[in-house]
């Protein structure tokens, strides 16, 4: 079965923010809208089609969306209280702040160690410092990868940051991506 068939999933892209957000700095994201506010709705919308099992919406966030879906798979931080949390959550070079709860979402981390606008150090003492309350927290670190390892274009100065595509993050990424959301989306609704 195709993959993209079988699910429906929740995308978060950091290229749909107005503005630059610069997670190497310190301070809140440079948008009038956070981010993480958009998932509860679309999250709604999705579990009210009569062909999504409510249980089993996914989540999936590149850079800003990335920070997003990590705000949204902690405990009582964004999700409102009458509604399921996300069942799998892929993050891809997000920013990591410091984690304020616990994960309630089983989660999976892609980052490159050469990533100069979210640096993967704060993301490792992320993962480190989270209470995982028995849910799946994964973290895959890329050696040489930055920034949009995943993006279409070569590696290129972008506001201040050198980003563009690693080859074989990206291959690697498309693996891991379709294995994890596999496990926690197609194979448990079937049990």
């Amino acid at each position: 079965m195709n993959l993209l068939a079988a699910l429906l999933l929740l995308v978060l892209s950091g290229a749909a923010e107005a503005q630059v957000f610069d997670p190497a700095k310190v301070g809140p994201p440079l948008s009038n809208a956070p981010a993480e506010l958009y998932l509860p709705v679309g999250a709604a919308y999705l579990r009210a089609a009569p062909e999504v099992r409510a249980e089993r919406v996914g989540v999936i966030g590149f850079s800003h969306g990335g920070w997003a879906v990590l705000k949204a798979v902690l405990a009582g931080v964004v999700r409102r209280p009458d509604e399921p949390p996300f069942a799998a959550a892929i993050a891809f070079y997000p920013a990591c702040d410091p984690p304020t709860a616990a994960l309630e979402t089983d989660t999976l981390i892609l980052a490159g160690d050469a990533d100069d606008w979210a640096p993967v150090a704060r993301c490792v003492h992320w993962r480190d410092a989270i209470q995982t309350n028995g849910h799946n927290l994964r973290m895959k670190i890329y050696p040489g990868a930055r920034h949009s390892f995943d993006a279409p274009s070569p590696p290129h100065s972008f506001a201040g940051h050198y980003i563009g595509q690693d080859p074989a993050a990206l291959a690697d990424s498309l693996l891991e991506t379709r294995a994890f959301f596999t496990a926690h989306l197609i194979q448990q609704r079937s049990q």
